[in-house]
Formats: structure tokens, C-alpha cells, sequence
């Protein structure tokens, strides 16, 4: 048997999502990835708002491409009351709901766990929220750049003078990695026990997670990492470094025996590796000014490659300092085929397969849907005519 006709670890799960931005969408298309049948239920006309974001990728908004393909849209206003007992018929065949509603909506609307457990005492329910349940911050709304300062984010990134954002949606994809993998475990507790739980994901939890080593750090009092631009505020050297011919290259040292290897095969300078001045980690990080000078005078006589060339015959971490049209080309994520092609409303699209090949089987990779292509299709499956589609749509619900 063929690996893409393999069966994939999520084939026969349904997910039935209430999603916008980024968040859930994230989580659900990984879903997705592996095999899940995702189900969108978006708002007629408007759908998720992510889909307005911007018109980047032949006019489909680059958020929406990145986070939506190969789920199925159902357009649905949850606020009509003939829409009830259409989601009612979806959750019956469903394994797994998944909301990022505004707080509050979803209990709301009467799809909080405790109101859906006992019709469907196997569904999963995952609310992913920016604060979590319970707490003086319940209520607040969140968005990723808020998220981002509340969980300290923001003060161990930039320059001395500023603070600086993540240059991508980190807290939104923080929540929906945990997420994806709290809705993978629960799908395995329910193999045990044959019932569904309530998955409770917060943004803040998630970010602060991985704060956890400036949070300890900065244990009782202690000073907390300074904001370091590209460098490392605690390594050193470990950051960009400029090179003669106008360039960046960026290099990291993790120990003491690379350190003396960098001063003997990179610098051509084997005495500093014996300097007091240097003699650790610490006192390097102490004196980094002083080190900076002496590293950029002998780069200045390097160009990029040279350098990169140096640090790789001397086994040195390197990297270069890429943008976007760089990685579009990286030769490593040509060379391992990571790239294939994807469907969507506007024509083919390029798009990166998930991190993590398998032996076993292929991710599914199908298109990024239209705002509600599949309502038709979904209904039937669910026992509606054609004359209840029609009415349907002369009354807003679809």
C-alpha cells in the first residue's frame, strides 16, 4: 500500500469548530492535518473575520490561507433560532467542538460543557479564551499583541529603548498548539473511559509557559533578562554580528570548549580564549561590549560567506539572517520536498507541510474553502432538502 493511501491518525474524528483569527483555526487545521473531518461554521456574509485581514495571496487574506485548508465552511447564524437544532444534528455526529468565541458567547448560545454533556456525553469541548475560566481577568478581551505584554512577552523583547512585538501571532499559536494536543489526549482518555471532557485553553497560560525561563530568572526579585534586540541576554556571543561586505551572520556559543575553538579557528585569536576578561559565560555576557569590538574588527575584514565558512569549518552554530523571500526559497525546506500545493478559492497555492514527516502516512492537504461551499452539501448530510436549503437561505441562516 501506497503511504498516501495509508489511513491517517485522525480519519473517522469530526470536528465541528465556532472559530475566527487565529487561535482555533491554528488548532483545528492541524486537526485537519491528520485526517480530521473539520467543520467551519462561520457567520453568512461575513464569515471569519481573519478572512478580511488583508488580500496577500492572490486576494485571500494570508492569516486565513495559512490557518483554514482543507476544512469544510458552513455558514450558520447561531443567533437565529432555526440555526439551533441544525448545529444540534451536527454535534450529534461530532467528536470534538472547538470555540474562540468572545467570552461568555458560547455559554451563551448553550454550548458550554456542562449544557452539552449530557445529550452527547463522548463530545470533547475545547474553549480557548485569552484568560481562561474563573478570575478577575475572565471577561477581558484578548487579542495576541495584548497577550503578548500581559505575559511579559514584551519585556524581554526589542532594544534597551523599545519594546518589540513577535513578528508573528505567537500567543494566538500558543493556545492553539495546547490546544490541538489537549484535544489529542482527550481523544485518547475517551478510548478509556468513553466519555468527552472539557478542555479549558488560555492564551496567557500558554505564553507564560513558555516565559518560564525569564520568569525564573528573574526568581525572587532576581533582575530580569534585558532587552537584547537579536542577541541573547544571557549568552554571549550568541546574536547577529555585522560582516566587511555589508551582511549579518548570526552565531550562537554554548559552552566553553566552543568558545576556545571560535578564538582559535574563527577570530584567529587563540590567546583570547585564555583572557580573564572572558574566561566564562558570565563574564563574557559582563564584557560583551568590549568582546562585540574585537568580533566586528575582525568580521569587518570578512565578507558573509567567508565568515559562515569559518564558523562552519570550525563546527560554530551559524545561520543567516533570512527574510520572507528567502524561505521561500531556503534550500533545506527544498531539498527534504516540504513543499507542496493546496487548493483554494482563487487557483492553486504553495503551502509547507506540517513539521514532523511520517513513515506511516501523508498529512491531508486539501484547498482553503470559499465562505460557505460546503453549506449545501452539509445539510443534505444532515436530512435537509433542497426546499429547506432554499429556505434557509431566504431567511439568513446560511
Amino acid at each position: 500500500m501506497s503511504i498516501t493511501a495509508s489511513p491517517r491518525p485522525l480519519d473517522g474524528i469530526t470536528v465541528v469548530s465556532l472559530e475566527h483569527a487565529i487561535a482555533a483555526p491554528f488548532c483545528t487545521r492541524q486537526l485537519a492535518d491528520m485526517g480530521a473531518r473539520v467543520i467551519k461554521v462561520e457567520r453568512p456574509g461575513v464569515g471569519d473575520f481573519a478572512r478580511g485581514y488583508d488580500e496577500r495571496v492572490h486576494g485571500l487574506a494570508s492569516h486565513f490561507v495559512w490557518t483554514n485548508r482543507s476544512k469544510e465552511s458552513l455558514t450558520l447564524d447561531l443567533k437565529h433560532d432555526t440555526a439551533t437544532p441544525v448545529l444540534e444534528r451536527l454535534l450529534e455526529q461530532a467528536d470534538v467542538l472547538v470555540q474562540n468565541l468572545a467570552p461568555g458567547a458560547a455559554a451563551r448560545l448553550g454550548l458550554s460543557f456542562e449544557a452539552l454533556h449530557e445529550r452527547f456525553p463522548k463530545l470533547i469541548v475545547c474553549d480557548i479564551s485569552g484568560y481562561g475560566e474563573g478570575g478577575p481577568y475572565q471577561d477581558k478581551k484578548a487579542y495576541d499583541l495584548l497577550i503578548q505584554s500581559e505575559g511579559g512577552f514584551l519585556s524581554v523583547t526589542g532594544t534597551p529603548d523599545d519594546m518589540a512585538k513577535a513578528g508573528c501571532s505567537i500567543a494566538d499559536i500558543s493556545a492553539g498548539m495546547y490546544a490541538y494536543t489537549h484535544i489529542l489526549n482527550a481523544l485518547l482518555l475517551r478510548q478509556s473511559t468513553g466519555k468527552g471532557s472539557r478542555i479549558d485553553v488560555s492564551m496567557l497560560e500558554s505564553l507564560v509557559e513558555w516565559m518560564n525561563y525569564p520568569l525564573y530568572y528573574a526568581f525572587e526579585g532576581a533582575e530580569p533578562p534585558p532587552r537584547t534586540g537579536a542577541a541573547h541576554a544571557t549568552i554571549y556571543p550568541y546574536g547577529p554580528f555585522d560582516t566587511g561586505d555589508g551582511g549579518t551572520v548570526m552565531l550562537g556559543l554554548q559552552n566553553e570548549r566552543e568558545w576556545r575553538v571560535f578564538c582559535e579557528r574563527v577570530l584567529l585569536q587563540a590567546e583570547l580564549a585564555d583572557d580573564e576578561r572572558f574566561a566564562s559565560n558570565s563574564q563574557r555576557v559582563h564584557n560583551r561590549a568590549a568582546l562585540k569590538s574585537l568580533i566586528l574588527g575582525v568580521f569587518a575584514e570578512l565578507d558573509a560567506e567567508e565568515v559562515i565558512r569559518r564558523l562552519d569549518d570550525a563546527r560554530i552554530a551559524n545561520a543567516h539572517v533570512n527574510d520572507m523571500h528567502d524561505v521561500w526559497r531556503h534550500p533545506q525546506l527544498a531539498a527534504r520536498q516540504r513543499w507542496t500545493e493546496i487548493g483554494s478559492p482563487r487557483g492553486p497555492l504553495p503551502a509547507l507541510l506540517p513539521p514532523g514527516a511520517s513513515n506511516a502516512f501523508q498529512p491531508r492537504m486539501d484547498a482553503v474553502p470559499d465562505l460557505g461551499e460546503h453549506s449545501a452539501a452539509i445539510l443534505a448530510e444532515l436530512g435537509y432538502d433542497d426546499g429547506d436549503i432554499e429556505q434557509f437561505q431566504q431567511a439568513g441562516v446560511i
